[in-house]
């Protein structure tokens, strides 16, 4: 999956990229080209802005149709391009909402943050967000890193923790993207006692490589439909070393009402990781279209 965007550990102090693909010719991906903000308060249009990967598309559409059916006036705009853009653009009150991940947006402010929990992280990003931005609530869902095993790992192992690994990790390798070994090798040594045998390369084939016997751990997205669809086991991570990445809506506070507000935190409320990677299997394997999956999940959540 895409997402250096909603990934605390992959972030940048300086450029913050959201996929693997680039914002190509959109007209949206200079901060100039931002239209002027808007005042859902004084009855003015909710613009929902997404970033370039299927997932905040798919999120940014539930937004969109759920105030839809509120009978506020949006207009969605997906695909935009990198957090450096999204977040001048909604500063400046050309976007309205985006569907954000709490840790990474922490660690673009705050690359040296060391909150870790959902709590900890919203307090904390509170008292680091430009004056005319405000977070909501944050959802359940997560799309978190994990270090994820096979089942058949898990069970010979007895692994249901990272921590579990500490036995056994001399004998194994691990996967992930290319800065994965320089930022948690040592994190993983101090924290949980973890020295594996060999440190690969293995990017968005991690999933893969795992199921292969590439490697036998690795840095795989919790929201990634191959854990589901391989039927592999996501550790739990006990100590915190991968900060909580909460789906959280992130708002212009000029451009949003008590219906917004209202709209966007029951989404939070309803909102599972597991149902997310249900959504995501149905975007990437199915290829269902995100506004029908968006669709699909308000009205069965009774939200659209």
């Amino acid at each position: 999956m895409r997402r250096i965007f909603g990934t605390a550990a992959v972030v940048t102090a300086a450029i913050f990229a959201l996929s693997a693909c680039g914002g190509g010719g959109n007209p949206l991906t200079s901060a100039s080209a931002a239209p002027s903000g808007s005042s859902a308060a004084a009855g003015g249009k909710v613009v929902v802005g997404s970033a370039n990967f299927p997932e905040n598309v798919l999120l940014g559409s539930i937004y969109a149709q759920a105030l839809k059916a509120k009978g506020v006036d949006v207009e969605e705009k997906p695909n935009i391009g990198s957090r450096e853009v999204l977040i001048g653009q909604i500063k400046s009150g050309g976007l309205t909402v985006l569907p954000e991940y709490n840790g990474a947006l922490l660690a673009y402010l705050d690359p040296k943050t060391t909150a870790a929990s959902t709590d900890q992280v919203n307090t904390e990003l509170k008292s680091k967000l430009p004056p005319e931005l405000d977070i909501l609530d944050s959802s359940a869902a997560q799309d978190n890193d994990s270090l994820t095993v096979t089942k058949d790992t898990a069970a010979k192992y007895s692994l249901k923790t990272i921590e579990d690994l500490a036995k056994v990790s001399k004998d194994m390798a691990v996967g992930g993207p290319p800065e994965f070994k320089k930022r948690r090798e040592q994190q993983f040594k101090d924290v949980y006692g973890l020295a594996f045998k060999e440190w690969k390369p293995t990017g968005d084939t991690t999933a893969d490589a795992i199921k292969n016997g590439t490697i036998q751990a690795g840095n795989v997205f919790t929201t990634d439909p191959k854990i589901l669809i391989n039927n592999m086991v996501s550790l739990e991570d006990p100590k915190s070393v991968f900060s909580a990445q909460n789906i959280t809506p992130l708002v212009n506070k000029a451009g949003v009402n008590d219906t917004v507000t209202s709209t966007l935190n029951a989404i939070s409320a309803k909102l599972t990781t597991d149902q997310l990677v249900e959504m995501m299997k149905k975007l990437s394997i199915d290829k269902e279209d995100a506004a029908t999956v968006a669709k699909e999940w308000l009205t069965s959540n009774g939200l659209g």
